[in-house]
């Protein structure tokens, strides 16, 4: 871990949680990114958002990549 900045899987609760973005972009069908498993509308909204909003987004992408984890996406070949 970065000192000051939490990574993804072992935020704490104090510090702000870093974006979980991993640079392999790719929306499928529901506009979902394979990538980190955010949706286009909490990728848009990551910027702004307080701690607790994104600790929000980061609790919602760990849900949906148990489901579904992350895949091979063509376009980036």
């Amino acid at each position: 871990m970065i000192k000051g900045k939490a990574s993804w899987s072992a935020a704490s609760d104090t510090a702000t949680p870093a974006s979980p973005c991993v640079r392999n972009c790719c929306l499928d069908e529901q506009d979902i990114c394979l990538g980190c498993g955010r949706t286009l509308s909490e990728i848009l909204a990551w910027h702004d958002a307080d701690e607790i909003h994104k600790r929000q987004i980061l609790d919602a992408c760990r849900k949906r990549r148990r489901i579904r984890p992350t895949s091979y996406c063509p376009v980036l070949r």
